[in-house]
């Protein structure tokens, strides 16, 4: 203890957020960031430590048994997510002796079966074809539209959405071209790894054209680019993707009658601000996992799908491949009946 320098759990936090930004992405940041925001909360509310020399195994232990139960039962896999990012954090801090040598080693995490460490909540076919066709028919070539459509068809995440600027968009090419731009505020996810040309159907095209030239504001960001998908004040903001999917995926958003046969006028989630509480909605990341299932159940090999995707096949099987063992063995068999 006595080589240990006194830090409090809150300046903790901030010195590995400032070590980390270099290192990953905005976005896990943010996510590392709300899950050791638990820790530094059971820290000073829960126990009174007000310094991280303290720390013992008995005491990450207490806060596994304390994050597990206390907002509510989390699930395994938020769990693990949970203690591993703070097994990471604890690392960090024996290098800057501010925990006790090899501490990072008594962070529990459970063990998960591999379906455990799978999610499984997507975009259906069925659903995808009823948000495009009621946006087609009542939201034409709107930003909304424009998202969904270009989420669905080319399998982009959401963060690539936002990045795409109107030069990259070659309507005499059909493609799009997706490029790590980080100095100005827009990252890809695999960073210059995830550059890349992704073609697009004539559909897809005349929704883009007619976007551009009738419903896209005529703005720039305040880098001077010009989004594609745009909105009144410049590009859009990180989080409006998901914003817009979790919006058009409730069914009484596009007509339809709610399963849970809740009343629209008095359902909390009916409103734009709270649909992600509607059970019945899909956060933009399902609309991705439920496209590269799409394209795969269509029989577009795993190769092509991979690279449009932007994900390696391991990933691509483990995560977001959801087609059952016998649509996989059918799927086959077409490629064996002549040999």
């Amino acid at each position: 203890m006595d080589d240990l320098e006194p830090i409090a759990p809150d300046e903790a936090l901030a010195l590995y957020i400032d070590h980390r930004r270099r290192e990953v992405a905005k976005s896990t940041l943010r996510s590392h960031k709300s899950r050791l925001g638990h820790f530094v909360r059971w820290c000073e509310h829960e126990k009174e430590l007000t310094n991280l020399n303290e720390l013992t195994g008995r005491l990450l232990h207490e806060f596994r048994l304390w994050r597990r139960s206390h907002d509510g039962e989390i699930k395994p896999v938020t769990e693990k997510t949970q203690m591993d990012t703070l097994r990471v954090f604890i690392r960090f801090l024996e290098t800057v002796d501010a925990v006790k040598p090899d501490l990072s080693e008594k962070v529990l995490s459970p063990d998960l079966d591999a379906d455990e460490n799978v999610r499984d909540d997507r975009l259906t076919p069925e659903q995808a074809e009823a948000i495009l066709t009621h946006l087609g028919k009542f939201e034409y070539a709107s930003r909304a539209h424009m998202v969904l459509t270009l989420q669905w068809h080319t399998m982009l995440r959401r963060g690539a959405v936002r990045t795409l600027d109107l030069s990259d968009y070659h309507p005499e090419e059909k493609s799009l071209e997706i490029r790590h731009r980080p100095e100005t505020d827009t990252p890809i996810k695999n960073k210059m790894k995830g550059e890349r040309f992704v073609a697009l159907s004539s559909e897809v095209c005349g929704l883009l054209d007619d976007w551009i030239e009738n419903q896209r504001p005529d703005v720039v960001d305040e880098y001077g680019r010009e989004p594609l998908i745009a909105t009144s004040h410049g590009r859009m903001h990180t989080t409006t993707p998901t914003t817009i999917v979790y919006n058009w995926s409730r069914p009484c958003r596009i007509g339809l009658s709610c399963p849970l046969n809740r009343d629209p006028e008095e359902c909390e989630a009916a409103e734009y601000v709270h649909a992600s509480k509607c059970p019945e909605s899909v956060s933009s990341h399902a609309v991705r996992r439920g496209a590269i299932t799409h394209h795969l159940s269509s029989d577009v090999p795993v190769e092509v799908v991979s690279a449009r995707a932007n994900v390696n096949p391991d990933t691509l099987d483990k995560h977001y491949d959801r087609r059952d063992e016998k649509t996989k063995m059918e799927q086959r068999r077409k490629y064996l009946n002549n040999l």
